[in-house]
């Protein structure tokens, strides 16, 4: 099987997973591969994660210009955005999941860091989330404002809409995302309680050994 062929085959594994277990719903959310070449996977506007097809994934080249495939999802540009900035990374993942959407939505978060470091694995995968402003959908200053971040975080969350997410592969892109999700379900969980959170000493040991 060639990279391209497994690649197609993962974004659709994937994005069945994610489908069938509610952390996106409807036809929101997306992920993407990097391929050779300047090329990129990406699944197409308006389809549902859970019923993906290899064969009608969308190829983009480094502008976002189709190549083949259905047309691209319409936030493709967040997915680029990111890519320029991250030359390691090989696949970006963004979703509507419903505990870090509703975060995104708290007027009282910290937008340097938007989650607290509550568990070690939580900053092992992702680390120190920042809040990217809202933008409506469509508008494309909002890819300037996920590259402006995206050079020193891999993970951002975006203000009223979800995270998005890159990591050096799908698998591990999806295994991030799904971290941030279930942290954001802890801190809603948690609020109004006392937390014990990682220490500095604890925070800065962490990222140390475990570098995103």
């Amino acid at each position: 099987m060639s990279a391209e062929a497994a690649a197609r085959e993962a974004i659709c594994r994937f994005g069945r997973s994610l489908y069938d277990r509610g952390l996106t719903p409807g036809s929101s959310g997306n992920l993407s591969v990097r391929l050779e070449g300047g090329r990129f996977l990406m699944t197409p506007t308006n389809a549902a994660l859970g019923a993906l097809d290899p064969a009608r994934l969308s190829l983009v080249d480094a502008n976002g210009a189709a190549l083949a495939g259905d047309p691209p999802t319409k936030e493709s540009f967040l997915h680029l955005a990111m890519y320029r900035e991250r030359a390691r990374s090989g696949a970006v993942v963004h979703l509507h999941s419903s505990h870090a959407v509703a975060v995104s939505c708290l007027a009282d978060t910290d937008p340097a860091q938007v989650l607290p470091p509550i568990t070690a694995y939580y900053v092992m995968r992702v680390g120190r989330l920042p809040l990217v402003p809202y933008f409506r959908p469509g508008d494309r200053d909002l890819a300037d404002a996920v590259g402006a971040l995206a050079s020193r975080h891999h993970a951002v969350l975006l203000a009223n809409h979800g995270p998005v997410v890159a990591g050096s592969t799908l698998e591990a892109a999806v295994h991030a995302i799904e971290e941030l999700e279930e942290t954001a379900k802890l801190h809603l969980l948690l609020r109004g309680a006392p937390v014990r959170r990682l220490s500095e000493a604890q925070l800065d040991e962490l990222e140390r050994l475990f570098p995103n």
